[in-house]
């Protein structure tokens, strides 16, 4: 294993979701506990891929906006709500104090073959963009997608279409996961050739379980490398194995991007803990000292 990385800060970002029961809401807590004290620059709640899921995500943050010293930064969808619906939720985030959203068109409802714009709602995630600046000063994390977005017409105008959120006043775009770090750097180069300026912060996905990881590949167009199935081949039933070996595939990734340069990542924990900490370990993070518990772990509010 390589040594840590030091010649630069590093910054890091958390990716959660709402917890559908009390066992998961448990693990759910402890986990932002355990990743903490890394001091991440703010840590994300997703929305579901439908929309689904609003009023967990809104509790979570909630809760993490009044009984934790982080930063949360709910998602916000185009999705199954109009556009006076969508600003209302966002006025409420900004009266609790939250300032950092991340703005997503959103997936279609399940069974739908395709994408359509809710009616009266806001078409795609760059209309939402400009709506919530205009709104608030938020800071505003979107969506990108080195390997093309699967619905797009093409890599030129997938580009095109991160290049208008960024005009519309996104702050940073996080990207899809993604296995090999060519890809990412590849990407990084056309989004500067664009004239996007603003950062391109890899999103790192750890394997927890590799079939599972193959379904997420699967829905969103990204590629499984030959060279990483050979290294979980045969390690469905070796749970030691597979955890170690998921370290050192991450480890291995993410030191490659900070030799290029990359001193911001964005993890998808899965609401899983240990992975991530290790991974962020071997970035040269070390827990910081805390003014006051960072985490209330005990019965929600």
């Amino acid at each position: 294993m390589s040594a840590p990385l030091t010649a630069a800060p590093i910054s890091v970002s958390f990716e959660f979701f709402p917890p559908a029961d009390t066992v998961m809401e448990t693990t759910l807590w402890k986990s932002l506990e355990r990743l903490a004290p890394l001091a991440p620059r703010f840590v994300s709640v997703t929305y579901g891929a439908d929309g689904s899921t609003r009023e967990r995500t809104h509790n979570v943050v909630s809760r993490i906006q009044k009984s934790t010293t982080l930063t949360g930064a709910p998602h916000l969808t185009c999705i199954g709500a109009s556009q006076g619906e969508i600003l209302a939720i966002a006025r409420d985030y900004w009266e609790q104090g939250i300032r950092h959203l991340v703005a997503l068109r959103g997936d279609p409802p399940h069974g739908a073959r395709e994408y359509r714009p809710h009616t009266g709602g806001f078409a795609y995630a760059s209309d939402l963009v400009t709506a919530l600046r205009a709104l608030a000063p938020f800071e505003i994390s979107v969506a990108a997608y080195p390997e093309v977005h699967p619905a797009a017409r093409s890599a030129a105008a997938d580009l095109d279409n991160l290049k208008r959120k960024i005009d519309a006043g996104a702050s940073r775009a996080i990207t899809q996961f993604f296995f090999d770090g060519e890809v990412f750097l590849r990407f990084r180069d056309r989004c500067a050739a664009a004239g996007i300026a603003a950062p391109i912060v890899p999103g790192i996905l750890p394997v927890t379980r590799f079939p599972q990881v193959v379904r997420f590949a699967e829905s969103c167009g990204a590629s499984i490398p030959t060279w990483l199935k050979e290294r979980f081949a045969g390690l469905d039933d070796e749970h030691d194995t597979r955890l170690a070996v998921a370290v050192e595939v991450a480890i291995e990734q993410v030191q490659e991007l900070a030799r290029h340069g990359v001193r911001e990542f964005h993890f998808y924990t899965l609401n899983r803990a240990a992975l991530t900490y290790a991974i962020c370990h071997a970035l040269g993070l070390r827990p910081q000292p805390q003014a006051a518990p960072a985490v209330c772990a005990g019965a929600p509010a």
